[in-house]
């Protein structure tokens, strides 16, 4: 029968190094958290060989005392906590007091300090009755770490190529300098320097490290509540890619990967992302440390909230609202108010005629497709600017009563965010000039973003208006379709349908939500009995809801190749600046772009 023996202390620190130690970069990353908790204001990496062969961080930290250089390589023995209150209230980045030793029992380790008004360094070898020896050193720590697993050659094998294991190695530095932004970075590999980052901003140092394509491509986000907060940057839906490893999140300064904040991340994300792309964000989030356990892994990159649920309707509803911002100008400020045009059947009198010469030709509009109009008088801004460009060319008899003044001087003067419409290309996009160039939106998405935006409000408000018909609309519908109507009546109620059975195989549609009454209502409704027949609706969950909610804009949203007059492209778009989240239709498509000058300018070779 085998027999219970003690392992070896060797023995014990190799197996504890297996969790800390997974490669070059997990022992590289154990280094620059102690020279960070040290107080180090400039740290230099230098590496070979992707990190096996030589690790070695010099800070210009507080320094090691001689006589605590053997502690330091020692099991559990820390600075950093010295209770059990300390570890539930971390406030440093290191607190275990594995990493030296772990690191020590796998590899070469050597350690030259000098303490804050010491004659000179001390340098220690993690070698069996080795002695601090005096070294040169003008301040702080150099831990240099040779030859990773040379005595456990069976876990050298599972190593990457060198260019694998050093690319590990350059993100953990540059995880740490972007939540150190203050502390000076430099990182040499294979005697060549491949960065040096000087103290800056949060902002700027994002940008050596991200890109400044990512920082131009995201929204600054900046949020507190109680004992929470959150700042950094967040991209742009429209901008974001399919990368996966572009979510830089960290608590308290330390990096972290959390289900919690992950998924709360992708539910803010969820109805403004096209196809697989992915949320890119660099969020700082800082919480009381009592609130947070770091305690969970060896290698520290897992956290618990004491309040899981707290922490992630913190962090959705602060990325949520920055994502749904209004459009806004140049000055990131939201443009003038302007009367909200609602988009109902039917068009203002006289404004159809005044400006049907305007809107070039576009094929007949789809069949039960009424023109899209606006129940309020437009804006008088834009109205005088669509009166002034129909002057343009015209006898001077005929323009003698209006406006003095071009369009480009009207947009130069005081233009909204997404300008003034000027014409439909294709039936599909409009045209818009404002004061840095052209706009183009796509006027399917943008509406079918704003009917979904109103939706969400009328139905969480329980205030969706319903619009009677003056003729049912009746279609064909198999007895599963009638049984599913018959069922979920109120819930259609809710949602402002009245759908009744005509017969044994006919459905009728008596009314349907006010907002979409341009839309076919038997398509409609078409598109809202096969959802409730798939799901249901006795529980109508937030995302299943939504997921609703957006079939029935889309469907009821204006569709291409419809006329629209020049008073309605300037009432979408003054809606469009006006809603959240405009910059995306519901499924994540982008609804609107712009050319800059210069952009246009560089395609006709101007100035060049």
């Amino acid at each position: 029968m085998p027999t219970i023996a003690r392992l070896p202390d060797l023995l014990i620190s190799q197996i504890a190094a297996g969790e800390v130690v997974e490669r070059p970069a997990s022992v590289l990353k154990e280094l620059l958290e102690n020279s960070l908790d040290a107080g180090g204001k400039a740290i230099q990496v230098h590496l070979e060989e992707g990190g096996v062969k030589l690790i070695r961080v010099t800070d210009d930290g507080c320094g090691i005392a001689r006589e605590e250089l053997a502690l330091a390589l020692t099991r559990h023995a820390t600075s950093k906590i010295v209770s059990l209150e300390d570890l539930e209230r971390v406030s440093s980045l290191g607190f275990r007091g594995e990493a030296l030793a772990s690191v020590a029992s796998v590899a070469r380790l050597a350690i030259s300090s000098r303490e804050h008004g010491a004659g000179h360094a001390w340098k220690l070898k993690a070698e069996p009755g080795a002695t601090p020896e005096p070294a040169a050193l003008m301040a702080g720590t150099v831990v240099e770490m040779r030859d990773l697993y040379f005595n456990t050659p069976a876990r050298r094998k599972f190593l990457k190529a060198e260019g694998t294991e050093f690319a590990h190695c350059a993100d953990a530095v540059k995880r740490l300098a972007l939540t150190r932004p203050d502390v000076a970075f430099s990182l040499t590999h294979n005697g060549r320097n491949l960065f040096q980052l000087a103290p800056a901003d949060s902002a700027r140092r994002i940008a050596d490290i991200l890109g400044d394509d990512f920082l131009g491509a995201a929204r600054r986000l900046d949020a507190a509540a109680g004992p929470l907060s959150i700042a950094g940057f967040a991209i742009d839906p429209t901008r974001a890619s399919e990368a996966k490893d572009g979510q830089y999140v960290f608590v308290n300064g330390r990096y972290v990967r959390d289900k919690v904040i992950t998924h709360a991340l992708r539910e803010a994300y969820r109805d403004v992302l096209h196809g697989s792309r992915q949320p890119a964000v660099c969020l700082f989030v800082n919480i009381d440390p009592a609130l947070v356990d770091v305690n969970v892994h060896p290698a520290k990159t897992e956290v618990r909230f004491r309040d899981s649920r707290a922490m992630h309707q913190f962090v959705f509803h602060a990325v949520q609202r920055t994502l749904a911002t209004p459009v806004q100008g140049a000055t990131n400020e939201i443009a003038p108010a302007a009367p909200q045009g609602y988009f109902l059947r039917g068009a203002v009198d006289g404004q159809k005629a005044a400006n049907s010469e305007f809107t070039p030709y576009s094929p007949p509009p789809l069949r039960h497709q009424s023109t899209l109009g606006v129940a309020e008088p437009a804006a008088a801004a834009y109205l005088t600017f669509a009166r002034a460009t129909q002057d343009i060319g015209a006898p001077a008899s005929t323009s003698a009563s209006a406006p003095q003044f071009t369009p480009a001087e009207a947009v130069d003067r005081n233009s909204p965010p997404l300008g003034y419409a000027l014409a439909q290309l294709h039936g599909i996009y409009i045209l818009a000039q404002n004061a840095r160039g052209l706009v183009l939106v796509d006027m399917h998405a943008a509406h079918e973003r704003i009917l979904y935006e109103k939706l969400k409000t009328a139905f969480d408000d329980r205030q969706i208006s319903t619009q009677a018909l003056l003729i049912p609309a009746v279609f064909s519908a198999d007895p599963l379709d009638i049984a599913a109507v018959e069922e979920h009546a109120e819930a259609l109620a809710d949602l402002g349908f009245s759908i009744t059975a005509l017969g044994p195989n006919q459905l009728g549609v008596r009314s349907v939500p006010a907002l979409l009454q341009s839309g076919d209502p038997a398509a409609l409704a078409r598109s809202l009995i096969a959802e409730l027949r798939e799901h249901g609706i006795t529980q109508l969950a937030t995302a299943r809801r939504n997921e609703l909610l957006a079939t029935m804009a889309c469907h009821g949203a204006v569709r291409a190749r419809r006329l629209l007059t020049v008073p309605e492209m300037n009432a979408l778009l003054r809606q469009m600046e006006e809603t959240e989240r405009a910059g995306q239709c519901n499924h994540g498509r982008p609804t609107w772009t712009e050319l800059a000058l210069d952009q246009l300018d560089k395609l006709f070779l101007r100035g060049q």
